[in-house]
């Protein structure tokens, strides 16, 4: 396979694309559909459902790949028939146009899909490789964003899909360019499935570790379960302060200045990722002194559906302001308690367990100070906080390079798909 550098361009309503490529409106490479929910009151068409029913959830769980087989619930061929559903057969697209605008995935199994999505059947299937379109619309999401509407939500409407141009080449080089892609994406998947188990191995250590400790033979039944005897359960309160952040308006954000750090900057892997945040003029950093994160400093969501999940901030940062629904947990005295303990205790299963028994069930789910500070801490001695944030820290050592390299492989592919998928570089095919 042989690569190189394009030089031969010609204007075109997507850019400058090479002379030999086209652009072309969706409608003229794709039948575009619409979807729907069958009636939930009619339980025939659900009960015992066979057919894939897909949504934008569906979609936003591929973690990034564009491939996919079946949807978390299903229909009945009884509501295929009376809805009007379109039945997408296998090599089709997929697109949410709604709540979320942007994920995109092609068909391996035949689908139905329901009103946040669109489905895009090829007109001529010799000359479309619907692979290629995945990756091409994946790329431009954030364009397809911008091409959305709405007050309540955000939607793509049919009729502006209908009008989005993209790049129409030869077949052979379609291929070409997905099967580039592709080796990396099978890369990716292998570390995505490297950190997964590397994950379930601390999940179970922390099970262990966080109620069993190290080396222990005599326990005692307590309100939060069987600990050794030795250790100690105290008031959380008493051990730990919980500062807010501050309610920012929306009127308070500016478009370049101080980072806001807001709960979807919270990542499951207990990072925190700052690159697409709101900001604050840099003119009001005395005035929000108070609410500036620091290295070290173990955050947590208190509402919403991303509740009790936690993140520590691990680099340096500078003057990055917390939002009012992010919480920050402090211990009181550092020799009877370690932020690294403290981490690793509002990480686990059994410490959110005892957040959501606290649950105010309100618009979104969220927890209050008070409903904290009562919350139970089992407490070891600081020796033993000490290995248990040994042991726990080198998973999370394993965890953080793990990581990186999957960064890096997934940067690899962003930068491909932007030279590919534009014509820049080119792939030479026989």
């Amino acid at each position: 396979m042989i690569f190189y550098k394009e030089t031969d361009f010609q204007e075109s309503p997507i850019g400058k694309i090479p002379r030999d490529w086209q652009a072309k409106a969706t409608a003229g490479l794709f039948v575009v559909e619409t979807g729907t929910t069958p009636s939930t009151k009619q339980e025939t068409y659900w009960k015992g459902g066979t057919v894939n029913w897909l949504t934008p959830t569906d979609l936003s769980k591929l973690n990034g790949k564009l491939r996919i087989k079946s949807s978390e619930r299903k229909i009945t061929e009884k509501a295929l028939k009376e809805t009007n559903l379109t039945l997408m057969p296998k090599g089709s697209i997929i697109l949410s146009t709604r709540a979320p605008v942007g994920y995109v995935a092609t068909l391996e199994e035949d689908a139905t899909f329901n009103q946040g999505c669109k489905g895009l059947i090829p007109r001529r299937t010799f000359e479309i490789l619907t692979e290629f379109y995945s990756y091409y619309l994946s790329n431009k999401k954030k364009l397809l964003q911008n091409l959305s509407s709405g007050s309540t939500f955000l939607e793509l409407s049919k009729n502006r899909l209908e009008k989005f141009n993209m790049p129409y080449l030869p077949m052979p080089e379609q291929k070409a360019i997905v099967g580039v892609l592709g080796v990396v994406d099978s890369a990716i998947e292998f570390a995505d499935k490297v950190i997964a188990k590397t994950e379930r191995l601390k999940k179970g250590l922390m099970q262990k570790l966080l109620t069993e400790g190290i080396g222990h033979k005599e326990f005692k039944d307590t309100e939060i379960g069987k600990i050794p005897k030795e250790w100690d359960v105290v008031r959380f309160g008493d051990y730990v302060e919980l500062r807010h952040g501050y309610q920012f308006r929306n009127y308070d954000f500016v478009k370049k200045g101080l980072k806001v750090l807001k709960i979807e900057q919270l990542q499951a892997n207990g990072s925190v990722d700052l690159t697409n945040c709101s900001h604050i003029a840099e003119s009001r950093l005395e005035e929000f002194r108070d609410v500036v994160v620091r290295r070290g400093d173990i955050l947590m969501a208190l509402t919403g559906g991303t509740l009790g999940k936690v993140a520590r901030i691990r680099v340096d940062i500078e003057s990055v302001l917390q939002n009012y629904r992010v919480g920050n947990f402090i211990p009181r005295n550092e020799s009877k308690l370690s932020k690294s303990y403290l981490y690793h205790i509002l990480s686990s299963a059994s410490f959110l367990r005892q957040i959501f028994s606290k649950v105010n069930q309100a618009a979104q789910p969220n927890i209050g100070k008070a409903d904290f500070e009562n919350l139970r801490l089992p407490l070891p001695n600081m020796v033993e906080q000490q290995k248990i944030d040994e042991i726990l820290g080198t998973v999370d050592k394993k965890l953080e390079l793990e990581q990186k390299q999957n960064d890096t492989l997934r940067n690899i592919r962003q930068g491909l798909m932007d030279l590919l998928l534009s014509g820049k570089v080119r792939i030479k095919v026989d």
